[in-house]
């Protein structure tokens, strides 16, 4: 199963228009397409790739026992090795469907207990002998 990338980081934010103005003028990168999630959110890109996922949210992730970075993600291939890996490793793990993306997210945690995924193309999941 080899890691091909830092996918992104997913950010928690009360400011979520002024981050979004941050990551276009600041840091020169696009807000572009996003899954059709529930929630307020940005996803901005570099080139092709939507490294920073900005999520709107109520209250301060800073003060409210949530993280402001919540997770970050990595792209992979050869979903059946990595679940065999972790299953070999008794790391628990869930899968997750982003809607109008075709990835299949296995998440995990790491031991202090930071959320971690790794997304492998929706086309893996059946080769995995695996469901939605």
């Amino acid at each position: 199963m080899p890691l091909h990338t830092l996918d992104h980081a997913n950010i928690r934010t009360t400011n979520l228009a002024a981050m979004i103005a941050f990551y276009e003028d600041v840091m020169n990168m696009v807000n572009g397409p996003r899954a059709d999630f529930d929630f307020p959110g940005a996803w901005m890109y570099l080139g092709e790739n939507a490294v920073v996922h900005l999520v709107g949210v109520d209250g301060n992730p800073q003060t409210d026992g949530d993280l402001a970075l919540e997770h970050a993600a990595f792209r992979a291939t050869d979903l059946k090795a990595f679940i065999a890996t972790l299953k070999a490793h008794a790391v628990d793990y869930f899968l997750g469907f982003p809607p109008g993306v075709p990835i299949v997210q296995v998440n995990i945690h790491d031991p202090d207990g930071n959320h971690l995924h790794v997304d492998f193309h929706i086309d893996e999941l059946e080769t995995a002998g695996l469901s939605r």
